[in-house]
């Protein structure tokens, strides 16, 4: 059987939720290799081999924490040369994508970004993505070199199959280009308690509705009584309401959770490219013919501050 790179990424040992995906999806075109990096590289070994990685990569250097991007794919490039898989996948994160784009120029590959799901073709791995803002899905393939293909969050359930999980150390070689850019500082974020939007399997957003940054308490209180990440429109970003960071759309973060709940957004376009690919989508806002109804599997017709309180103490009720 052929094998498939799968690029992980951990933060000190612990595998997140999109890296077990990977190596699921990878299953289905081929027999997954892991590539681990950094800090605690090894401690992934584990969680790895339960989720079906048969070889597990790894190589531990202070360049990975101390410079930007290059020496993780120096160090990809040196597994793809070990390897020669019939597929490369990382996910679909900001560093992802960039790692996954210098990695298909060096090997003279083509790339497909965000795909939503991985099978087996005659001629190679056949992608499903969700384009031109969600409003199309395709099947690509790529028709030169190794595909390199990242992968959004929440594309896959996470499947345990135990593999051997052998671990084998990688002899890298940086590149002059590895020091370009130095890591001078970093400021921890503050942490909420939430799960991380783009990783999250439910997802409570508000927008211009919401109507101030003291109201989205309303909002934060419904994500929390979930174990749901907070999201927010562009119009509630851009009002100073919820920081950018929690921005949903297409100047902002895609989502593709489980359950998605928009409270007070309209659904402009560009909030729907960021969410589009949800699995079951509940919109409440008091206009019925606010478009983001027509992209609803339930929707609530009504004002927020009555309905998301209600909805609240209902689930908080359930949960006893």
């Amino acid at each position: 059987m052929a094998e498939v790179l799968v690029y992980i990424d951990h933060v000190d040992g612990a595998v997140g939720k999109p890296a077990l995906e990977l190596l699921t999806l990878a299953r289905r075109i081929g027999e997954p290799v892991a590539v681990a990096l950094g800090d605690g590289a090894t401690d992934t070994v584990d969680t790895l081999a339960e989720h079906g990685a048969a070889r597990v990569l790894t190589h531990d250097a202070s360049e990975y924490a101390d410079y930007l991007v290059v020496p993780k794919v120096d160090a990809l490039q040196t597994a793809y040369e070990q390897v020669s898989p019939a597929a490369v996948l990382v996910p679909s994160s900001a560093e992802g994508k960039e790692i996954a784009a210098r990695l298909a120029l060096r090997i003279g590959s083509g790339i497909i970004t965000d795909a939503i799901d991985l099978q087996a073709g005659e001629e190679g791995p056949v992608a499903t993505q969700s384009v031109f803002a969600a409003s199309f899905t395709t099947k690509s393939r790529v028709s030169r070199g190794t595909p390199v293909i990242t992968v959004k969050p929440n594309s896959a359930a996470v499947d345990a199959a135990p593999a051997a999980g052998a671990v084998e150390a990688l002899s890298v070689a940086f590149s002059d280009k590895a020091t370009g850019t130095k890591v001078t500082s970093r400021t921890p974020r503050a942490s909420t308690g939430r799960p991380e939007l783009t990783e999250a399997a439910i997802v409570v957003s508000g927008g211009r509705g919401v109507n101030g940054a003291e109201n989205f308490a309303i909002i934060e209180a419904l994500a929390d009584s979930l174990g749901a990440a907070v999201g927010a429109s562009r119009a509630a970003v851009d009002a100073g309401w919820y920081p950018h960071t929690n921005q949903v759309g297409q100047t902002g973060k895609s989502v593709s959770p489980q359950l998605y709940i928009a409270n007070g957004i309209s659904g402009a376009i560009q909030h729907r490219a960021g969410m589009q690919t949800s699995k079951i989508i509940v919109a409440v806002n008091k206009d019925a013919e606010a478009p983001i109804f027509e992209l609803a599997d339930y929707g609530v017709v009504g004002d927020l501050f009555d309905i998301v309180p209600q909805l609240t103490d209902g689930i908080n009720a359930r949960k006893g």
